[in-house]
């Protein structure tokens, strides 16, 4: 990974994207976003992550499985019910928020450990990666070898990106949304909400992923679930100033 100029400082929070190489897409299929939320919870360790040795463990437990789906079941199950167990991760950073698009990704963390944010991106792109191209037959990098990291300074910038991060799914149903506003916002909200490869879901009271996030200090911040929802649904319905929305998010 090429050296950053900026120093990531422990209990900052920072929005940061993840892009595919040419704008490529990352995410082409349902076990890929499986395998993506999987990998944002598992690189979040600074302790060494053996998924080869694991994935060999379990393979051989379950021998009937044929697709990479089936693969994964036990996976699934541990990321949408929460963990079966202590959590045994001495974690990097705080993922406070997360959204998967096609052909990127965002994250909203705050670093807990020196180096955090950039061992916890290496490890990220790395294991995702040899994931993508084991399976796709793909060479090279997958992402971009730069990731964009906006260091989040305000309360006001914190909720800006919160609803920034999570409205990103509406482009799959209205690709110009951003540029000439939303032609139906009831339509986009229900979307947002059943929009299964975010952390919104959890943050406004339905389980989905919740051994993903942690959500104590937004949902303080937000006013709790319900202010979370209020928020989003009035971003949604507002009808001017996009881009200065998107400007504060990603500035």
């Amino acid at each position: 990974m090429p050296y950053r100029k900026e120093q990531f400082v422990n209990g900052e929070i920072y929005h940061i994207i993840v892009k595919g190489v040419d704008g490529n897409a990352i995410f082409k299929d349902i076990d890929d976003h499986y395998r993506g939320i999987f990998s944002i919870y598992e690189f979040n360790n600074a302790k060494r992550v053996k998924i080869r040795e694991r994935r060999k463990a379990r393979l051989r437990l379950k021998e009937q499985m044929k697709k990479i789906a089936k693969e994964f079941q036990k996976i699934k199950t541990q990321i949408n019910t929460g963990p079966t167990s202590v959590d045994s991760r001495d974690k990097l950073v705080e993922v406070l928020t997360f959204c998967i698009m096609p052909n990127h990704l965002h994250l909203l963390v705050r670093q807990i450990k020196d180096g955090g944010i950039i061992k916890f991106m290496q490890k990220l792109g790395t294991g995702y990666g040899g994931y993508f191209n084991r399976k796709y037959g793909h060479q090279g990098y997958v992402t971009q070898k730069r990731f964009t990291a906006v260091h989040i300074k305000t309360e006001e910038q914190l909720k800006i990106v919160f609803v920034y991060i999570h409205t990103n799914s509406i482009s799959l149903i209205e690709p110009k949304w951003k540029e000439i506003g939303i032609k139906d916002p009831e339509k986009a909200i229900k979307f947002v909400e059943e929009y299964k490869w975010s952390s919104y879901p959890d943050y406004i009271g339905k389980k989905n992923f919740p051994s993903v996030t942690e959500r104590d200090f937004i949902l303080k911040i937000m006013g709790g679930e319900q202010g979370c929802k209020d928020f989003v649904e009035s971003w949604i319905r507002y009808k001017g100033k996009i881009r200065e929305f998107a400007d504060l998010a990603l500035e």
